[in-house]
């Protein structure tokens, strides 16, 4: 039976959602290691949802160090269809402003040292990511702004960097003539194993500042970071919350059939080992195919 069905990653300066109630912590194992934190399993408007906090609670862990498979499958591990990724990032245009949310519709990698897929070990697969946003998904979160109150424009593209360090002024202004719309440091490889895994993602991807490109960059404190971080967590409830009111309770997308056409490997030639790791997300389209 599910634990959960809406998944919430909470990003820098959004460590825990208020508003569960019957609340209890999980630590999950996974065939991929320890995920970043306990998951946090409560109701939220009448749905069962699950919490993680991407970075550990006390932000412990890099960006590079993150265990982005073992998060997204001990999600999976839950029941969870559809996530809901909260993440600050830096505006890379000035109409995107601090305070105000964009719901990116694509992804531009520029990151090195990540894993970023289940397969492999034998077995082949490769989904299509032309749209790796699920766009019913989308639809709610930009819904769930208005009824919040809060900024938050559909559209635009998010550029993924390695990180931990900020970027240069040279990189900042390349993005900036690419047409980029927002930076950040994780959520591409969260929407590549979310669809890997046929689970709905959408990112809300809060303005805590613009990149270093700014003219006016160099002014910003970091009392005045850490003022903006404390806000947009405080919205990122309100529109998560709302997220999850208004949410289906079906699922109309093809996220849900992500893997139905993009296994190449022959069924008897994968290996148990792997057959077994992968189980929980391939079971459905290897039954009645094994030798």
């Amino acid at each position: 039976m599910s634990q959960a069905e809406i998944g919430i990653i909470g990003g820098s300066g959004l460590y825990a959602m208020p508003g569960l109630t019957a609340v209890r912590e999980l630590r999950q194992q996974t065939p991929f290691g320890d995920p970043s934190d306990v998951y946090v399993l409560g109701t939220l408007e009448g749905r069962k949802v699950a919490f993680l906090a991407r970075h550990g609670r006390g932000h412990r862990i890099l960006p590079t160090e993150l265990n982005f498979r073992a998060n997204i499958y001990g999600f999976k591990q839950l029941g969870v269809e559809r996530i809901v990724s909260v993440s600050a990032v830096g505006s890379l245009k000035e109409e995107h402003k601090p305070l105000e949310f964009v719901i990116p519709d694509q992804f531009f990698d520029r990151t090195r040292h990540r894993i970023d897929t289940f397969f492999g070990d034998g077995i082949v697969a490769h989904i299509a990511f032309a749209d790796p946003i699920c766009p019913e998904l989308a639809r709610v979160v930009g819904t769930a702004c208005q009824k919040a109150e809060v900024v938050g424009k559909r559209g635009g593209t998010y550029l993924c960097m390695e990180g931990p360090q900020f970027s240069t002024k040279a990189e900042s202004n390349v993005y900036r003539t690419w047409g980029m719309d927002v930076i950040g440091m994780t959520n591409l490889q969260e929407a590549k194993l979310a669809r890997e895994a046929e689970i709905c993602y959408v990112t809300v991807a809060m303005v805590t500042d613009y990149d270093c490109w700014h003219p006016h960059h160099d002014s910003v404190t970091v009392d005045q970071i850490v003022a903006v971080l404390l806000k947009n967590a405080e919205n990122a409830c309100k529109v998560v919350r709302e997220t999850v009111a208004a949410m289906p309770k079906g699922r109309s997308c093809k996220c849900a059939t992500a893997l139905a056409h993009a296994i190449l490997t022959e069924r008897d030639k994968i290996p148990a080992a792997t057959r077994q790791k992968l189980k929980l997300i391939l079971e459905k389209y290897l039954e009645d195919k094994t030798a």
